[in-house]
């Protein structure tokens, strides 16, 4: 892997030139105590001291809400206006942590497993993730319990990772590559360091081959019921979460045009699996705490080579009731 250096200076230049060549940069930002990404202007509108964003960098690839087609009908006819694939802004996700990157590839991963998803791909193909390493962690995290760490290439185009002088740059891939190469005047050689001395300090929480080994075989457990009792169904853990990939589909009509929208949405939502007879498979909330482990840790494994889980402990900040998720495994794992 090829590796470079970037003073903390030459590092806002190549921000403000890439954003000046076209590329949208989205970037954490500050407002009060949270941080979230939003597109920028100016490099000087990131922050870059926090643990972790409200908000993944999810959103960049899969909308919030996206329309998916136009349509018009016309005496008796319907035209249909396609996802503009050459209409997607080519985009640059700057500052991101391991645990989010390496959330993009459970996403393709969904989006490509059958039909391969037009709108995520043209999102995919014009994004370049440069990631930072991570130097400080909280309770929350548990990157390193699911073969994360805070210093992980996955899924990144090119990796920072803060030093004495700077930024250690690893690239990646050849995405990254060509970024770099375009503004090579601002870096300087491979420094020569171990990275490993800048990382966060993090220990693993739980065993993952234990982990591995039970969950699939505890569909008819009761410790669902015990875990579950808590959860209040809002939904929360699933729009901060990098993976989470539930939708709807809705039609935004006026008169005999409109659009048809796909929307984020959970499975933790008691209305996510209601059939039109008003049948409901997950009609109590230990069904749907257990549809969610277990897509993340035994269905998404076994049928897309993936785990659904970065440990980046968004969604355990995000509950009002205080359900830990690293916590939830831990217990799973020493039964």
């Amino acid at each position: 892997m090829e590796k470079k250096h970037i003073s903390q200076d030459s590092l806002k230049v190549w921000l403000n030139k890439m954003g000046n060549d076209g590329q949208r940069i989205f970037a954490p930002v500050s407002k009060g105590d949270k941080t979230d990404f939003k597109y920028i202007t100016s490099a000087d509108e990131i922050s870059l001291d926090h643990i972790q964003t409200t908000q993944s960098a999810k959103a960049v690839a899969f909308p919030r809400t996206e329309k998916l087609f136009s349509f018009e009908k016309n005496k008796g006819d319907v035209q249909l206006t396609d996802f503009d694939a050459e209409s997607v802004p080519y985009t640059v996700v700057f500052g991101i942590h391991p645990c989010d990157a390496a959330g993009f590839r459970p996403l393709s991963g969904i989006f490509n497993w059958d039909t391969k998803d037009k709108p995520f791909n043209a999102h995919i193909d014009r994004t370049t993730l440069i990631s930072m390493s991570c130097t400080q962690c909280d309770d929350y995290c548990f990157c390193t319990s699911v073969n994360g760490s805070p210093g992980n290439t996955e899924g990144s185009d090119i990796l920072l990772t803060p030093i004495t002088d700077g930024y250690l740059v690893e690239i990646v891939t050849e995405k990254g590559k060509n970024l770099v190469d375009k503004y090579i005047d601002l870096f300087g050689a491979d420094p020569n360091i171990n990275k490993d001395d800048f990382l966060a300090k993090l220990p693993v929480k739980f065993n993952l081959e234990e982990l591995n080994t039970k969950i699939s075989h505890m569909f008819e457990s009761e410790v669902w019921k015990q875990q579950s009792e808590r959860c209040i169904g809002c939904g929360a853990c699933a729009f901060v979460c990098p993976t989470c990939a539930c939708f709807d589909i809705q039609e935004d009509t006026k008169g005999n045009s409109g659009n048809r929208l796909r929307c984020w949405d959970s499975c933790g939502f008691s209305l996510f699996t209601i059939h039109t007879s008003g049948h409901n498979p997950r009609e109590i909330q230990s069904q749907r705490w257990r549809q969610r482990l277990l897509h993340k840790f035994s269905y998404m494994p076994e049928r897309l080579s993936v785990r659904g889980c970065t440990g980046c402990g968004r969604c355990s900040r995000a509950c009002p009731v205080d359900m830990n998720l690293s916590e939830h495994l831990t217990g799973i794992a020493e039964l």
